[in-house]
C-alpha cells in the first residue's frame, strides 16, 4: 500500500497541503519521497510536473524508494498496488520496480503512437489491484488510472487557481472538489501533441492560457463473455462437481499469491510470526478464507481474526427494556454485552470454534474489537473526511466497521495465558471476501431479481454488481483500511477467479429456481453462493455453509446508530 500525489502547473510546483502529507504518510508509513520535472508544451510554456509517493513496504528484501526515477530517460513513476502477474508470468520481489523497468522499455520507441501502445499493452496485462501514475519523459506523456476493479483508491481535482490537475489517493480535509478517478481505463495526457487525440470523457483539461496539455482515456476490456443465460433450472451442482472443485482450485491459487512471502518491516518482530490477518465476521466468504489459508500457510504461523462489534445505543436501549426480571439494568453481564449481542460477534465465536475443530494444531487468534458509542462519535468526522467523494449513511456505516477493524486494536487471549488482554495486530496485509456475493448471487436483490425475472434478471444484477463494485465500495474501502498503514487484499477479487466466475452458467454457481427435492447433502443450504456453501461443506465447515448472509453494517451494528428513521442513501449532513 502506498499513497501517490501528483500535480501539474503551468504557474510553479504545487505541493500536498501539510494535511494531505500527514494522510499520505498514514497510508505509507516506511518511507516518503519526491520528485520534480519541468517541460516545455508545444506552446514553449512552462509544465511544472510535482510528484510525492509515500510506501508501505510488503515485498521484497527491501522497501522501495518512491517515486521511481530514471536517470537516464527521465521518467517518472508512482506505484500504489501489488502485481501478482504480468501476463501469465508471476512476479518476485519489487513489483514496481519490475513494472517501471518495463514501462521504461515500452517507451523507448520514438514514434509516439508506437510508445503508446506498448505502454498501455504492459498496463493491461498486469493482474492485482493498483493505482498508478506514469511519466514518459521521452514522449512528454502523463498517464495514471486504476485498475479494471477499482481496488485502489485515486482521486483527481481540476479546479485549482494554481494547478492545472492534481492526483492523490486521498482527498483534503475541508475540500470538496476532489472526485474519484474512473476505474474504466488508462488516463493520457499529451502535453506536445493535440492532433491525434479524440475526444473522450472526460473531456479537455480546465482551459489554461499557457498549456495544451489536452487529455484522452483508453478503455479497459473486460472480459467478452459472461455467465450464459439458461433456460433450464436443473442443476449439476454437487459436492464433487466440476465447479466446486474449480472454486476451490482459484480460490487456493488466489491465495497463495497474496499469502506468500509477506515482507517484514524492521523492527517489528512481533509481525514475524502474525504477517496477516483476516476480516472476520463470520459468515460464509471470510470463514471460507480462513479454512483455505490454514491449508498453505505453515501450522506455527498464527492467524489473527478481527472480528469488529459496536454500541449502538437505540439496540442498548431496546435491549435494556428487555431484560429479564431481577437483573440490575445498570450492570452488564457479559453475554448480555452490547457487543457480545451483535450478530456478527456471535456467528464469528461459532466460526472460530468450527475452526478450531477442523483445524487443530493452528493459532486462531480472535481479536474482539470492542467499539463504544462514544469513540465512534470521536472518530466519526476523521471517517467522514475519509470516505469522501462518498458520503451517504451507508457509506459511513460500511466504512465505520471496516475502519476499526482494520486497526486491529481489541480484546485476546495470548498464548498460553487464557486470560483476555489487550492486543493490537502486528499483520499490515488484511483478507476480506468482499467480492463473493457478486460474484455468486449472495445479496437479497439478487433472489428478488429471480423472483421477478427469472434468469436474465438475475444475471443482469449480478452484472450490475461486479461493475460497479469500483465506483461503490472498493475506493471507499481502500482510504479507510490504509489509513491504518494495512493493506487490504480480495482473494475473490483474483482476474482468474473473476473471468471463471462471470464464464460459469448461473445454475453452477448459485441455486435459485432449483427444486427443493434437490439436496446435494443432507442439509439444506440457501441458493445465493450455493458453490461457495458447497465448497465449505465439503471443507468440514457445515455450520459455515449454513450461515445466512448478512450485510456488515447490521452484523456489526453500526446502521442507524442515531435514528431509525434515516435511510442509506440519505447524504451526510
Amino acid at each position: 500500500m502506498c499513497g501517490i500525489y501528483v500535480s501539474l502547473s503551468d504557474q510553479t510546483y504545487c505541493e500536498p497541503t501539510s494535511n494531505l502529507s500527514k494522510l499520505l504518510c498514514r497510508r505509507g508509513p516506511d518511507y516518503i519521497g519526491h520528485e520534480k520535472t519541468q517541460i516545455q508544451d508545444v506552446n514553449r510554456s512552462q509544465i511544472y510536473i510535482s510528484f510525492t509517493s509515500t510506501v508501505l513496504g510488503l515485498r521484497g528484501e527491501r522497501i522501495s524508494q518512491q517515486p521511481f526515477r530514471s536517470e537516464k530517460s527521465g521518467s517518472i513513476f508512482c506505484w500504489n498496488g501489488e502485481a501478482w502477474k504480468i501476463g501469465t508470468d508471476c512476479v518476485e520481489g519489487n513489483d514496481g520496480q519490475i513494472i517501471f523497468e518495463k514501462l521504461i522499455k515500452a517507451s523507448s520507441f520514438e514514434n509516439n503512437s508506437d510508445a503508446t501502445a506498448a505502454v498501455l499493452k504492459l498496463l493491461k496485462s498486469i493482474s492485482g489491484p493498483f493505482a498508478f501514475v506514469y511519466f514518459d519523459n521521452f514522449h512528454n506523456q502523463l498517464y495514471y488510472g486504476r485498475d479494471r476493479l477499482g481496488r485502489r483508491s485515486l482521486l483527481y481535482k481540476d479546479e485549482n487557481k494554481k494547478a492545472i490537475l492534481e492526483l492523490c489517493s486521498i482527498s483534503d480535509q475541508n475540500d470538496d472538489r476532489w472526485i474519484e478517478v474512473e476505474p474504466d481505463g488508462i488516463y493520457q495526457i499529451s502535453m506536445i501533441d493535440e492532433t491525434n487525440l479524440t475526444q473522450t470523457q472526460p473531456s479537455d483539461l480546465p482551459n489554461s492560457t499557457n498549456t495544451s496539455a489536452r487529455l484522452q482515456k483508453q478503455k479497459w476490456k473486460y472480459c467478452e463473455t459472461s455467465s450464459p443465460c439458461v433456460s433450464s433450472i436443473s442443476s449439476s451442482l454437487s459436492l464433487d462437481a466440476k465447479s466446486t472443485q474449480s472454486l476451490y482450485y482459484f480460490l487456493e491459487k488466489s491465495l497463495r499469491l497474496r499469502t506468500s512471502k509477506i515482507s517484514i518491516p524492521p523492527g517489528t518482530k512481533d509481525a514475524s510470526n502474525t504477517p496477516l490477518a483476516i476480516l472476520f465476521s463470520g459468515g460464509l466468504d471470510c470463514t471460507v478464507l480462513a479454512r483455505i489459508v490454514h491449508d498453505i500457510l505453515p501450522s506455527n504461523q498464527e492467524i489473527d481474526l478481527l472480528n469488529v462489534a459496536f454500541e449502538n445505543p437505540r439496540v442498548v436501549q431496546a435491549t435494556r427494556s428487555t431484560l429479564m426480571p431481577g437483573k440490575d439494568h445498570h450492570m452488564i453481564f457479559p453475554e448480555d454485552s452490547p457487543f457480545e449481542l451483535c450478530p456478527d460477534r456471535k456467528t464469528g465465536r461459532c466460526s472460530l470454534k468450527e475452526l478450531k475443530e477442523v483445524c487443530p494444531g493452528r493459532t486462531w487468534r480472535f481479536v474482539a474489537i470492542n467499539v463504544p458509542y462514544s469513540e465512534y462519535l470521536a472518530h466519526k468526522q476523521n471517517l467522514i473526511d475519509l470516505i469522501y467523494p462518498h458520503n451517504t449513511e451507508m457509506d459511513l456505516s460500511i466504512a465505520s466497521a471496516l475502519y476499526f477493524a482494520s486497526r486491529g486494536s481489541g480484546l485476546a487471549a495470548v498464548e498460553p495465558i487464557k486470560i483476555l488482554k489487550p492486543y493490537v495486530t502486528p499483520a499490515r496485509v488484511l483478507l476480506s471476501g468482499l467480492g463473493a456475493d457478486e460474484l455468486f448471487g449472495g445479496y437479497s436483490r439478487h433472489s428478488l431479481a429471480f423472483r421477478r425475472s427469472g434468469f436474465p434478471g438475475l444475471l443482469y444484477e449480478l452484472e450490475l454488481d461486479l461493475n460497479r463494485l469500483g465506483k461503490r465500495n472498493l475506493g471507499r474501502d481502500d482510504r479507510v483500511i490504509s489509513h491504518w498503514g494495512k493493506e487490504a487484499r480480495y482473494p475473490f477479487l483474483d482476474e482468474a477467479l473473476v473471468k471463471w466466475a462471470i464464464e460459469s452458467p448461473i445454475p453452477e454457481k448459485c441455486g435459485f429456481g432449483i427444486s427443493k427435492n434437490f439436496k446435494p447433502t443432507n442439509f439444506e443450504f440457501e441458493p445465493g453462493k450455493l458453490v461457495l456453501r458447497l465448497l465449505s461443506y465439503k471443507l468440514g465447515m457445515i455450520s459455515t455453509a449454513m450461515e445466512k448472509k448478512r450485510a456488515i453494517q447490521f452484523g456489526a451494528r453500526t446502521a442507524k446508530m442515531e435514528t431509525s428513521k434515516v435511510k442509506g442513501s440519505t447524504p451526510l449532513s
